[in-house]
């Protein structure tokens, strides 16, 4: 009997049912119809103060968070572009994963980690990507091969749900089970 693998997406806005928070939990829908329970780490989840490396004094909510990446087998990193980069509300819930650098798994060393970022407009979106996938290599995780931006500018009707983004999303997802390392 197989384990079954645990998919966890962080990002989003305080907004609920952000265009990033749909496309995360569009992601997590494909990966549970795969066989993977998943958890959406999003709005009030990852809405911790500013990140104190000095101080060890953590909110519930940040120690919560830092136990459901403890028990991840991959990742999924979404936020939108603000002005050509990532929001810092998503950049601070990454902060805090330096609570997992003395951790036998350090960061996300070996966890396949998909990014999305959402912005109104093409070229936030992929400097926002870009961005993600540096973060992804800085804290040892593998990105995929395939990232997704979703330009939201002028779509009629949700761009999450347009072609070609769920179809994008599937085949980041396939690519994630296909990167999970066999000892997990």
């Amino acid at each position: 009997m197989t384990r079954q693998l645990h998919f966890v997406a962080i990002g989003g806005t305080m907004r609920a049912y952000s265009s990033t928070e749909r496309a995360l939990r569009k992601a997590l829908s494909i990966a549970e119809t795969k066989g993977a329970r998943t958890t959406l780490l999003s709005g009030e989840a990852i809405n911790f103060p500013h990140y104190a490396p000095e101080s060890a004094d953590r909110s519930e909510a940040a120690r919560a968070y830092i136990a459901t990446l403890r028990s991840a087998d991959a990742v999924i990193i979404g936020s939108p572009g603000y002005h050509g980069a990532i929001s810092g509300f998503v950049k601070n819930a990454l902060d805090y994963v330096e609570d997992l650098s003395r951790d036998e798994r350090c960061y996300f060393d070996g966890l396949p980690v998909g990014s999305i970022a959402t912005a109104a407009g093409w070229q936030a979106a992929v400097a926002t990507l870009q961005q993600l996938r540096a973060i992804t290599h800085a804290l040892r995780g593998w990105p995929t091969p395939l990232g997704i931006a979703i330009n939201t500018a002028g779509s009629d009707g949700d761009p999450v749900e347009q072609a070609p983004v769920p179809d994008q999303i599937g085949m980041m997802i396939d690519q994630m089970f296909h990167f999970v390392p066999p000892t997990l």
